[in-house]
């Protein structure tokens, strides 16, 4: 049992290599089957849950590890207490595998396909549960591992990321149980594989949404500003002039500053500053958006995007706020006297925000991390023309934060059928197409502009109609299938492949 559980944590380590900034996608593939696999070897449900904790231990120890250097680094919390506080986030995320290991021990029965649906089904299940239960973290969901070239990007369209990471774990599981020394057998799960991702290959050749209007000239402004210098009042002055240089260097029809890129509430900034700010972008027709701390009558403060130009002026609120970063849950304030983190106490804002308009675009305003939410972003849907993610990985240093930020990006801009656009502090700012293709990238740390002509789009995706119900609905039904029908089947006893 040991080596069991050292061999699935292994596997879960490894799974991080197949996200980006590395994108050797087929480890996702193999990591899942080393889990399935894993689990045929374990006869009760109690050996399911711990084989299914390990992996998740190793996976996200590995790939979420980069919060620590908010916490310590930025946050001031001591070394050790950080390094807890990490291991304890992750053993609460391994939660959701560990269930999901321990339900396919206790359930599985039949044949191979029935028990591959099992752990689809139930793989789903967990992810979405993770994705929602204390306002979520869906962070790392297998799916995202699969953006293109991935043949099953295809399905991201349709389905979205969970249904993604519902395919790949089928197929994953169905690799580690089914009879490979059967020639029938063997051939069943191979071409049920193999047609997963020529159907995801084919999928990917459908257009799903249609270019609109004339392109924009589009400057997405990097900052570079170092997190720890960002806050200090002797440096507000020169921020402030930074913001401004940067501005009028780069005006086009669309500027973008990233998210907090004045590091004080609106209504504290001199008289003047934002029309001096805009000053050039809006002489030359065009619009720039910035990302800034409004405060309302009431006295709650927002992390919002404030538009100024050509047209009206605008602004979109923050409404899925970061637990412990951006507000404090009931009974923890305790962790702020651990901690130093600047405008910690904020305001959600309103669930239904239009987009924005910008000219002929309508552009659908994000803020850092609300964009691992597929099922609110669609929202904004058919009227957006365009997605917009103003970001500040700063707080995580050079970590792998920033590609697997972007990685997200393009799974949105799959499930919507748009381009979306990141502007960014430290990085990654970039342009993501519809086909979620990086179309341009800077370099991460350093200064500067993205200058890239953008075309937006209109039409739904059937994402974008159905959201996350599509990809529920298949889990329920795979469940159903893999548990209904069979008597139960203990490790090591297979049959048959059919089913």
């Amino acid at each position: 049992m040991v080596r069991i559980v050292m061999l699935a944590a292994l596997a879960g380590g490894a799974s991080v290599f197949a996200f980006a900034p590395f994108g050797i996608f087929p480890l996702a593939f193999a990591s899942l089957a080393v889990l399935a696999g894993s689990l045929q070897r374990v006869p009760r449900a109690r050996g399911g849950f711990v084989v299914g904790f390990a992996w998740g231990f190793g996976a996200f120890l590995a790939g979420v590890s980069w919060l620590y250097v908010a916490l310590h680094r930025y946050g001031g919390m001591p070394m050790p207490l950080a390094g807890f506080a990490i291991a304890l986030f992750c053993a609460y995320l391994a939660l959701f595998p560990a269930l999901v290991g321990g339900l396919f021990v206790r359930w599985r029965r039949g044949g191979p396909f029935r028990q591959a649906a099992l752990f689809a089904g139930l793989w789903v299940g967990a992810e979405v549960l993770r994705g929602w239960l204390f306002t979520g973290f869906p962070w790392l969901a297998i799916g995202y591992s699969q953006t293109p070239p991935s043949p099953l990007a295809g399905f991201a369209p349709l389905i979205g990321v969970y249904g993604v990471g519902g395919l790949l774990a089928f197929a994953a599981a169905l690799a580690a149980v089914a009879p490979w020394r059967r020639l029938r057998g063997a051939a069943a799960a191979g071409l049920a594989i193999v047609g997963l991702g020529v159907a995801g290959f084919g999928l990917a050749q459908v257009a799903w949404t249609r270019p609109v209007g004339e392109p924009v000239e589009v400057a997405l402004i990097q900052t570079n500003i170092e997190q720890g210098l960002k806050w200090r009042p002797e440096r507000l002055a020169d921020w402030l002039q930074t913001n401004v240089r940067l501005a009028r260097e780069h005006a086009a029809d669309l500027v973008v500053l990233p998210e907090t890129t004045l590091p004080l509430l609106a209504d504290r900034l001199p008289e003047g500053y934002l029309d001096e700010l805009a000053r050039d972008v809006r002489a030359a027709g065009g619009n720039l958006v910035l990302g800034v701390f409004l405060r309302d009558a009431q006295g709650g403060i927002y992390n919002a995007a404030l538009s100024i130009g050509a047209s009206p002026s605008q602004t979109y609120a923050k409404r899925h706020l970061v637990p412990f970063g951006e507000y404090s849950p009931p009974l923890f304030g305790w962790f702020y006297d651990l901690v130093d983190i600047p405008m910690s106490d904020q305001t959600r804002g309103a669930p239904d925000q239009a987009p924005m308009r910008l000219g002929e675009q309508r552009v659908a305003v994000n803020v850092c991390y609300e964009d691992l939410f597929g099922r609110e972003l669609i929202r904004s849907l058919p009227e957006a023309t365009l997605m917009l993610n103003i970001s500040n990985l700063a707080w995580y240093g050079d970590s792998f934060a920033q590609p697997q930020h972007l990685q997200i990006a393009r799974m949105r801009a799959l499930e919507t059928g748009r381009p979306m656009l990141r502007s960014t502090n430290t990085g990654m700012t970039a342009v993501v197409r519809p086909d979620g293709s990086v179309s341009d990238v800077l370099p991460p740390f350093t200064q500067g502009a993205l200058r890239v002509p953008v075309q937006g789009y209109a039409g739904l995706t059937p994402y974008a109609r159905w959201g996350d119900r599509a990809a529920m609905l298949l889990a329920l039904v795979a469940a159903g299938v893999g548990v209904a029908g069979a008597p139960r089947q203990p490790a090591g006893s297979l049959k048959t492949v059919s089913g």
